[in-house]
């Protein structure tokens, strides 16, 4: 029984951890395709003001989506 719970351990180490989504650098895409990679990455920046803005507030779990849509809808409205 030791040996397998010695493996889960090895196993449960040698994994790499997640990582969230990296920002897009539009200075390393393709020309064509930049404007698009300006896009996205401005794209990120809001939805990343937002998530900061609900952990300040303190939005609960359930609510944060309705709080992030919100949010990134009057950002919208904005500009």
């Amino acid at each position: 029984m030791k040996p397998i719970f010695f493996i889960a351990a090895i196993a449960l180490l040698a994994t790499a951890p997640a990582r969230s989504q990296p920002l897009v650098d539009p200075n390393k895409v393709a020309p064509e395709f930049r404007e698009a990679a300006e896009k996205r990455r401005a794209e990120q920046l809001r939805q990343r003001e937002c998530a900061l803005k609900a952990d300040l507030e303190k939005v609960l779990p359930r609510d944060r989506t309705a709080f992030l849509n919100q949010c990134l809808d009057t950002m919208a409205a904005k500009q």
